[in-house]
């Protein structure tokens, strides 16, 4: 039987409520909803969802090498935006980390998010290198 394992690798922020950030099974490899934290201060990277996105896609990249993958792994993305006027924000700092992976994607307006002052949050499935 596969086994899960589970972990918040150093260097990414630290989770607000009782999970792990990366779960993986074999190659599959998922991570929970993550915001735009700056994990050596614990604050957010910014007020503007730009710097908060760019953020979450910086914390994705340790998270995805610590489970042997990357951001040209990610089969799928959600993104939940407390405003939809952010989406064209968003975009430019998600094309800026991705940059020509474009893996499939849900965009969400939602009402509220859990920590004051995010204004996005994602969460992604991905495979490992090998």
């Amino acid at each position: 039987m596969p086994k899960v394992e589970t972990s918040t690798p150093p260097g990414t922020p630290t989770p607000i409520g009782p999970y792990s950030h990366v779960a993986r099974v074999g190659q599959f490899i998922t991570i929970g909803g993550t915001a735009g934290v700056d994990p050596a201060t614990g604050q957010l990277a910014g007020e503007d969802v730009g710097s908060q996105a760019a953020r979450i896609l910086d914390s994705f990249a340790v998270m995805l090498e610590s489970v042997g993958s990357d951001l040209a792994h990610v089969v799928h993305l959600n993104v939940f935006l407390a405003q939809m006027s952010d989406f064209d924000a968003m975009n430019a700092a998600y094309v800026s980390r991705m940059g020509a992976h474009l893996p499939a994607r849900t965009v969400i307006g939602v009402r509220e998010l859990p920590k004051p002052g995010v204004r996005v949050t994602m969460n992604l499935t991905a495979v490992t290198r090998d």
